[in-house]
């Protein structure tokens, strides 16, 4: 019975501590699985957080290559920079050498300048009184011819001379080479007014027309000597009217001047003149020139 009965105490202990084991493996087993759960939970936002930080980090990785290539390029615009200024200061350093070196000669040039204004003023006040002088004279020779026909005597200025035209019929007969009485007397009325214009050169040029003179004149052979005599008659009533005959001098154009290229009788009679074409001394005017 006693062993019965220790038996059963046996039994019931070893079943009591089988109870106890059990309990607590269960509850270290829940604690694990806790453990789990919570290790698990980390990890997904470990790898979460890994997957932003590798976002990060590849967004670091392409702002490092655009500061790479922001570098190379700072890098070429300061060394072209560079460049630009060692030209500039280059450029400069010469550009102040040369204006040091020029400022003698820029001297130079506005003394020069200043003569040539000087001289290109005084040139300007001749022409001035040369232009004044031949309105004078023309006024002076219309005046002295003003009784005359417009037909027979015409008064211009051109190029700064007076052109005195005299129509053949106021001075000559046709053919000939001697001056009408009417046509001496302007002659004489013109040189009163040139002896008093001792500054005016006087050139007398014949003109013809283009019908050549009749065969046998004596004293001519063709228009040529009627031009030219019949300026040089006219240089001698001038002269001889006391006017220098240094100053005067006649020539022959022939046909060869035409006031009008018809072959009418119109055209032909206003070629037939002579020109005496008055023409102010410029020897101040000359000396200007020559210096400058």
């Amino acid at each position: 019975m006693k062993k019965n009965f220790m038996r059963a105490s046996v039994y019931l202990l070893a079943g009591s501590m089988a109870l106890s084991s059990c309990v607590v493996s269960k509850k270290k087993y829940e604690d694990l699985m806790a453990r789990k759960n919570a290790l698990e939970v980390d990890k997904a936002g470990l790898e979460k957080e890994k997957a932003t930080l590798e976002q990060q980090k590849a967004a670091l990785e392409r702002e490092k290559e655009n500061l790479e290539e922001e570098r190379a390029q700072l890098e070429q615009q300061k060394l072209e920079y560079e460049q630009s200024l060692a030209q500039a200061l280059k450029e400069g350093k010469a550009l102040g050498e040369n204006l040091s070196m020029s400022k003698s000669q820029i001297d130079r040039l506005n003394a020069d300048l200043k003569a040539r204004e000087q001289r290109l003023a005084e040139l300007q006040r001749i022409l001035d009184e040369k232009e004044k002088a031949v309105a004078n004279l023309r006024n002076r020779v219309s005046n002295a011819l003003l009784g005359f026909n417009d037909k027979d005597l015409t008064i211009n200025v051109r190029n700064g001379k007076v052109y005195v035209s005299l129509a053949e019929q106021l001075l000559f007969n046709s053919g000939s080479t001697k001056v009408d009485p009417k046509g001496e007397e302007a002659l004489r009325k013109l040189a009163g007014v040139l002896k008093e214009q001792q500054d005016v050169n006087v050139l007398v040029e014949g003109h013809t027309d283009d019908v050549p003179i009749a065969r046998g004149t004596v004293g001519l052979q063709d228009n040529w000597d009627l031009s030219v005599l019949r300026a040089t008659e006219i240089t001698r009533i001038l002269t001889n009217a006391g006017v220098d005959p240094t100053r005067v001098t006649p020539s022959g154009r022939s046909k060869y001047v035409p006031l009008d290229e018809a072959k009418t009788k119109e055209a032909r009679q206003k070629n037939r003149r002579t020109e005496i074409i008055l023409t102010p001394k410029l020897d101040e005017l000359f000396q200007i020139l020559e210096t400058t």
